[in-house]
């Protein structure tokens, strides 16, 4: 413990290390903070060191490599572009959709200088926020209205507080999912100022119930809620969006449907409600995401007839929960491509409409770059998921490349320029080529990970070193 102690009073200040001639050279590149910062942290690894019992040298405690790539890392954007090597298709950690190219341009173009976000053009006066969008919406989704708020969640807490407040909200128990980052429906339903009432059972619920729950409160909406990140199959029942309608319309309530996914164009074999089903089957409004089948920016959309929606444009939240221009310049370029019948050009449609004699051919690529690399991996069958809480059911059938490696490999393609999220499966890292745009880019990131990870000497080495198991990148299966 003595010596422990008298090696902490052996560590330099921050001061000394700021000092040094490396570091100070580095200062001017990335800036103070950065640096300090990373000082700090050198620092505190090696005091760690010491406690934990390691035996360096003095003079080796906080060495300047330590301290300049920390300063490197302190230094880097923290959110950045990655790989999805996963063929999770809607990756709600990645992001979700990624944007078409002619969406980018168009938040390029609004970010970079003043636009008509709240002007209306032709008289000069205020306008609002969807005004840009709500005609495209309301024709793609056979709406009387729409408008756009930040999210899903916050399109129904919306909802819910402009057309509900102190009224009973009818869910079936069937219905009351959590959502990821453990938000839970009932929660919404309370910050919303609705009571909640449940109906049904967890895999039944029928018309009657519901007509129950009228029959108990004065003032009630309807409220439908999409089981996104799962699915009841087996002995189950449910009430369609139109006999609710058909009661509600009877009891005079509202029904709000709370469908999430926003599809409006699906490829072959995939089949998940709409919007637009929901509208024409009844519903009063329905909300959806931007940034899930719609594949555009993380938005919620509310759609449905022009009186709810005006109250609830006009309630206190929606400023709270208003988009800023560069949602909308997305959203807006997004909806156009559906408009102009381009929606198959769009990366989610086009990820989920890919064939797999297509991603095979995908995956025999990056296989063949990464044998020429002195790699050895083989071609294997990996099977996708749409993601982001749509059609849980479905299965992506597709292909990977398979790494005979584990977590370090993982590990490091995480830490790479650019970095890549991959699957650990059996003991083998899978880079599933779904989402891939750039077969060369991966099998480079892959290779430098590879060699970071340590992992076996490439194939061609070994041959030179008189090694005689395994097979030449020639006669690697692909």
């Amino acid at each position: 413990m003595e010596d422990a102690r008298a090696r902490l009073r052996e560590l330099p200040s921050v001061d000394e290390v700021l000092s040094r001639p490396a570091v100070r050279a580095l200062e001017h590149r990335v800036g103070r903070a950065a640096v300090k910062a990373a000082a700090q942290k050198a620092i505190a690894a090696a005091r760690q060191r010491i406690l934990s019992g390691a035996a360096e040298r003095a003079g080796e405690l906080v060495p300047d490599q330590d301290v300049l790539s920390r300063a490197q890392r302190e230094a880097e954007p923290r959110l950045r572009r990655v790989v999805n090597a996963t063929g999770v298709v809607l990756h709600t950690n990645l992001g979700r959709a990624p944007l078409h190219p002619e969406a980018v341009a168009r938040v390029s173009e609004i970010a970079s200088g003043y636009s008509n976000l709240e002007l209306d053009l032709d008289t000069g006066r205020r306008g609002h926020r969807s005004a840009a969008v709500e005609p495209l919406l309301c024709e793609l989704f056979g709406a009387e209205a729409a408008h756009v708020v930040n999210n899903c969640a916050g399109a129904t807490l919306l909802a819910l507080a402009a057309l509900g407040k102190g009224a009973a909200a009818v869910v079936s128990r069937g219905e009351l999912v959590e959502i990821g980052g453990g938000f839970r429906v009932p929660e919404i339903l309370e910050q919303s100022g609705c009571r909640l009432v449940e109906v049904g059972t967890t895999n039944r619920t029928r018309l009657s119930d519901y007509a129950a729950a009228l029959d108990a409160h004065s003032r009630a909406v309807l409220l439908r809620v999409h089981r996104s990140n799962f699915a009841l199959v087996g002995f189950t029942q449910e009430v369609t969006v139109a006999e609710l309608a058909a009661l509600a319309r009877e009891r005079g309530a509202l029904v709000l449907h709370d469908l999430g996914s926003g599809a409006l164009h699906l490829p072959d074999g995939i089949a998940e409600s709409t919007a637009a089903r929901s509208l024409a089957d009844g519903a009063d409004l329905v909300m959806v995401s931007g940034d899930k089948l719609l594949g555009g920016p993380q938005a919620g959309i509310l759609l449905g007839r022009r009186e709810p929606l005006d109250l609830c444009r006009r309630h206190p939240l929606a400023r709270a929960l208003r988009v800023d221009r560069l949602l909308l310049a997305a959203l807006e370029a997004t909806l156009q491509l559906y408009r102009r019948g381009r929606a198959g050009e769009l990366p989610v449609n086009a990820a989920l409409g890919v064939q797999p004699d297509e991603l095979s051919r995908r995956a025999t690529r990056l296989a063949l770059d990464l044998q020429q690399r002195g790699i050895s991996c083989s071609v294997v069958e990996s099977e996708g998921r749409v993601g982001g809480g749509s059609i849980p059911l479905a299965r992506l059938p597709g292909y990977g490349v398979a790494l005979e490696a584990g977590v370090d490999l993982i590990e490091e393609l995480r830490r790479g320029e650019p970095p890549v999220v991959a699957l650990l499966r059996d003991d083998r890292v899978v880079l599933d080529v779904r989402c891939v745009a750039d077969v060369g880019e991966l099998a480079a990131a892959a290779s430098a990970a590879w060699s970071r990870a340590g992992g076996p000497a490439p194939v061609g080495a070994r041959l030179k070193q008189g090694y005689s198991g395994g097979e030449a990148p020639d006669g690697t299966e692909v």
